[in-house]
């Protein structure tokens, strides 16, 4: 239903640009003052009182509609059914309703379930049969409502720039309370979280073993979240990619700015390009099948075992992943040093490669500063390469040669199955998220502090 409400809707704001436009050249052609806007902004006006109030509606509308519904589910539920459960029971009655109302029934559901599953799809097809209606009738008094106002001295491309203004202003704002709403999550679990195990045991412990019981009957160990391993697998990957990303990314951006001709650059960097693009999972199984056996015989051929799966394997193969991240912002930041730059230098006797190390690279600091920044933030939020090639088992080791694990790999680990947000196993995902949100954060200070260092003795 909402699909063809969509439909619905994009057609009737069409309609509403045609009829506006058309009318707006009628008006035109017959009035005799000159009209004040063209008669496309004319359409757009009324394909905006057509558009927004409606899509606003359904917005609003879906937002509440789940809520109220389960609501009246709730009221319409015998008494004697719903007294004496607690909120967890509830909700579980209200999973099998929904379960048997969407056609996934399992066992012998009692005559109780059965009639409030029907009762929920009559609702919900009321619901969105009213919702259809009432978008539709909005939209079409929108369209009456614009076309009474559309005249000769109608400012409608004021109000088309005010319209659009507005919109750019709730698309700021959403994306900074998105920001503040991520935060506030990852705060609120994580305090919650620390309710339950002390700051000084996350921050400074040795073990982590999460594994604890979170339903009745589990059998689990006894639990220890010292996530000192997490972090140091964490940055002995994030290390190790970046000691394989920035050099050759940083090289490969000089030799193709500064060496390269400009048919083999247009070639080359395309191709170079192209590694972004590849999925992580294939990177994954280029690790764990061709590098990890090939450091292991390696390995063995010199003496001394390598584990399976190693932090060099996936550090390795995850550099190979950002070196275009590197490159191409490197690329960009030294190609647009002025010209006068280079030749000043040549000018004073500097040889290409004094040029390249003392004007051409300090210039593009803050270019190739933003290249590795992104590249480390890309190493350390990454998953499934480390999932693959380096495990998922925490321990405090420097060994590049070592199973190790990282925040990212942890998270995915805890959060899947099941899920109950009130154990310490599930609301540590959310005290690992916050320390790597915070991490992220001072080393985007740190670059910010370096960039504007460098901009201001070369600018």
């Amino acid at each position: 239903m909402l699909s063809y409400l969509i439909l619905v809707l994009l057609l009737l704001i069409l309609a509403g640009f045609a009829l506006g436009h058309r009318k707006a050249l009628a008006v035109g052609a017959t009035s005799d003052v000159r009209m004040h806007s063209l008669a496309g902004y004319h359409g757009w006006y009324v394909a905006a009182l057509v558009g927004i109030p409606s899509f606003v509606l359904v917005l609003l509308w879906l937002l509440f509609q789940g809520p109220v519904v389960d609501w009246l589910l709730i009221g319409s539920l015998p008494k004697e059914g719903v007294d004496g459960l607690d909120k967890g029971q509830l909700d579980l009655l209200i999973s099998q309703i929904k379960s048997v109302a969407a056609g996934n029934i399992f066992g012998d559901p009692d005559a109780v379930v059965l009639e409030a599953a029907d009762r929920y799809n009559r609702w919900n097809t009321i619901a969105d049969w009213a919702l259809f209606v009432l978008a539709v009738a909005v939209a079409l008094a929108g369209i009456a409502l614009a076309q009474q106002r559309i005249s000769a001295r109608f400012r409608a491309r004021n109000t088309v720039e005010l319209v659009m203004s507005g919109l750019m202003i709730a698309c700021s704002l959403i994306a900074i309370l998105t920001t503040f709403g991520i935060v506030a999550s990852l705060l609120y679990e994580s305090l919650r979280f620390f309710d339950k195990v002390s700051v000084a045991e996350f921050l400074t412990g040795l073990n982590w073993e999460p594994q604890i019981p979170i339903r009745e009957g589990q059998v689990t160990a006894g639990g220890a979240f010292g996530a000192i391993p997490v972090f140091a697998g964490t940055l002995l990957i994030a290390l190790i990619a970046m000691v394989v990303a920035t050099p050759i990314g940083l090289f490969a951006a000089v030799y193709l700015t500064e060496y390269a001709s400009s048919k083999f650059r247009s070639v080359i960097k395309p191709l170079l390009e192209i590694l972004a693009g590849i999925p992580t999972v294939v990177y994954g199984f280029f690790a764990v099948l061709t590098v990890a056996p090939a450091i292991r015989n390696i390995g063995q051929a010199m003496g001394f075992e390598i584990a399976p799966n190693s932090a060099f394997a996936a550090g390795a193969v995850m550099g190979i992943m950002l070196i275009p991240f590197i490159s191409s912002l490197s690329d960009d930041a030294i190609a647009s040093v002025p010209q006068s730059m280079r030749d000043g230098s040549y000018a004073l006797g500097a040889t290409k490669g004094e040029t390249i190390t003392k004007v051409l690279l300090p210039s593009a600091l803050p270019g190739i500063m933003g290249g590795v920044l992104l590249a480390a933030s890309r190493a350390i939020g990454e998953t499934m390469i480390v999932v693959m090639a380096a495990g998922i088992i925490a321990s405090l080791t420097f060994n590049p040669f070592e199973p190790v694990t990282t925040v990212t790999v942890q998270i995915m680990t805890l959060l899947t199955g099941d899920t109950e947000f009130d154990n310490p196993k599930t609301l540590a995902a959310f005290a690992l998220g916050l320390v790597l949100f915070l991490s992220t954060l001072v080393l985007n200070i740190i670059a910010l502090r370096i960039v504007q260092k460098y901009r201001e003795q070369y600018e």
